[in-house]
């Protein structure tokens, strides 16, 4: 029987029908609503177990509906659809109170995961109250992947605490900026946000960066230097490459953070900081514990809260988004008009491994936007490094599956195995499927037509070869 209930308001009627269709099949009791107020309206009578709304609508906004809600059924957890894939659509969504936002264009599959989940958590918290907090400013993180979507909804979830936070990921990812997304959307955004790079200061003048120094403290210090832990007082202390800390160093910050106070260089009176520290590394912080190069009690200290923040080649699909905003920025810098990308390029530039991820691909676009001679940007446009390495990566990868594919062979047939072909192609077709689907976030339409099939044709092969559909 059914009895959980779930509740669709959209002024897109293709919207409404889907998401029916869907949830219906999923043996959920679904009731649609073309206008927000007439949800309200009944809203007075009964209540379902969960609401999925867009986020925009005449009359009422998705997000004012979810004030509304949240105002005298917060016990109902409430979705929000949303057509942008940004930080500040997961973080307002978030603060506004919602579950879960579900950015367009979606996955059907997901769509009715989503609404499970938030049906389970209707069971198991239906009086929880849901409280908002007031929008802060975005700092403008672009990413429409899974794995930024990920990110984006931990900074959301972290935007009412001020705990500390060890932010990993490869040089070049953009770990500042999450760094400062999180601040931004913390008590502490109105505090100061100050950044230090552990990397970039000599190791001996790291305690008075840190700590600053008293007048006389040493040759030179001609006066009395706040260091950035003052600097930082009821803010944010954003620590880069902490794996790069000094262990004496380390002991220090240990202190710091146990009873918030410290001396400055060459001081006898402590001072108090209150104080919230975000630390970030490219590097494995367990293997340094292991091999005696970073207190084991500091790394847990930080690492409260840890953020993964992809690889440039883990989050392809934000290419062409990234490098319209690296372009309008470059050229607006430069006072020059704006250069776009041709096709063939955007997908040549997609396919690269990108080392020196987010920053690799903004200094390239500095580059294109002062030496490409056209408004459109064209592969021989490209700086030679970048063509010559790809080239020699894409060969290499060629070669190497051929002569695996070969080797199988040949050992298949020197066993004088038969119907070969049959075993083959459909693990073949298997991992065409696979990748396919992974790349396209599991949109099947656009899967299939990178495959260069039809959507029935795809749907038909996960069928036959008993993949998940």
């Amino acid at each position: 029987m059914i009895t959980e209930q779930v509740w669709i308001v959209d002024d897109d009627s293709s919207i409404r029908w889907v998401l029916e269709k869907a949830l219906s099949n999923a043996n959920i009791s679904v009731g649609t609503f073309h206008d927000p107020q007439d949800l309200l309206i009944a809203l007075e009578h009964n209540q379902p177990e969960v609401i999925i709304s867009d986020i925009r609508m005449p009359n009422i906004d998705g997000m004012t509906l979810l004030a509304q809600i949240n105002e005298k059924f917060s016990h109902i957890p409430v979705i929000i659809i949303t057509a942008h894939s940004d930080l500040d659509s997961a973080v307002n969504a978030y603060q506004g109170g919602a579950f879960e936002y579900l950015p367009k264009p979606f996955d059907i599959d997901d769509a009715v995961t989503l609404a499970n989940r938030a049906l389970t958590h209707a069971r198991e918290l239906k009086s929880k109250k849901q409280l908002s907090v007031p929008a802060v400013n975005s700092v403008g993180i672009i990413g429409a992947a899974p794995s930024m979507q990920e990110v984006f909804r931990a900074i959301g979830r972290l935007s009412r605490s001020s705990i500390s936070v060890l932010i990993n990921g490869e040089s070049g990812t953009g770990k500042e900026l999450v760094a400062h997304a999180l601040h931004m959307h913390s008590p502490r955004s109105s505090a100061p946000f100050i950044p230090l790079n552990m990397a970039a200061i000599p190791k001996d003048l790291i305690e008075s960066e840190l700590f600053g120094h008293e007048k006389g403290a040493f040759t030179g210090a001609n006066a009395v230097r706040h260091g950035r832990f003052e600097q930082a007082h009821q803010g944010t202390l954003f620590l880069d490459e902490i794996g790069d800390m000094p262990l004496d160093i380390q002991t220090r910050l240990l202190r710091v953070l146990s009873d918030g106070q410290f001396y400055r260089v060459g001081g006898h009176s402590p001072i108090q900081v209150d104080v919230r520290i975000i630390a970030a590394t490219h590097q494995n912080l367990e293997k340094r514990v292991n091999n005696g190069d970073f207190r084991e009690d500091l790394f847990h200290r930080l690492n409260v809260i840890r953020i993964q923040v992809p690889s440039l080649r883990d989050r392809k699909e934000d290419i062409s988004q990234l490098t319209q905003h690296f372009l309008k920025r470059a050229a607006n810098e430069l006072g020059v008009e704006s250069k776009t990308l041709h096709k063939t390029t955007l997908s040549y530039l997609e396919q690269c491994e990108w080392p020196g991820n987010v920053r690799q691909l903004e200094n390239i676009c500095r580059f294109l936007t002062v030496m490409a001679s056209g408004k459109e940007i064209l592969m021989t446009d490209l700086p030679s490094e970048l063509t010559e390495k790809k080239v020699t990566t894409t060969k290499n990868a060629q070669n190497s599956w051929q002569e695996n594919l070969k080797t199988w062979v040949d050992n298949e047939l020197s066993l004088g195995r038969s119907n070969i072909i049959e075993q083959a192609l459909p693990e073949f077709e298997k991992v065409l499927l696979d990748s396919a689907l992974k790349h396209t976030q599991g949109h099947k339409q656009e899967a299939a037509k990178r495959l260069g099939w039809g959507r029935n044709t795809l749907t038909r092969k996960l069928k036959e070869l008993n993949m998940s559909d």
